[in-house]
Parts: structure tokens; C-alpha cells; sequence
């Protein structure tokens, strides 16, 4: 069973954020997160491709 839609985060211990950043940097990743999965929701795609919120789109 493969995904269509693929949206990398930085890690399982935290999939929608990144303790690393100071707050205003963590909040402006997970808005990336969250536009760029709803773009993959709203995308018609053939087959697995990435959705990656730091670059571009690429099949996977």
C-alpha cells in the first residue's frame, strides 16, 4: 500500500514541529506544514509524490 501524498516533517518525536527553533521560527514552520498539506489535499495526483514544505513538489 503506498501514499499519494507525501508531506516530510522533522521527525517522529515531532512531526509538526521543531524544538530547536525559538517560537516565532517554530510557528512559521508549522504554518509552512499546514499550507503545504492542505495544497497536497487540493492537488490531483497520479501517483506518490512529496510535498515538501521547505522546496517544491516532486513525485516520489
Amino acid at each position: 500500500m503506498g501514499a499519494p501524498r507525501i508531506v516530510p516533517t522533522r521527525g517522529i518525536p515531532y512531526p509538526t514541529g521543531d524544538p530547536s527553533l525559538d517560537a516565532e521560527a517554530e510557528r512559521e514552520w508549522r504554518r509552512r506544514l499546514l499550507e503545504k498539506a492542505l495544497e497536497a489535499l487540493s492537488t490531483s495526483v497520479s501517483g506518490p509524490t512529496v510535498f515538501d514544505p521547505a522546496g517544491e513538489t516532486q513525485p516520489a
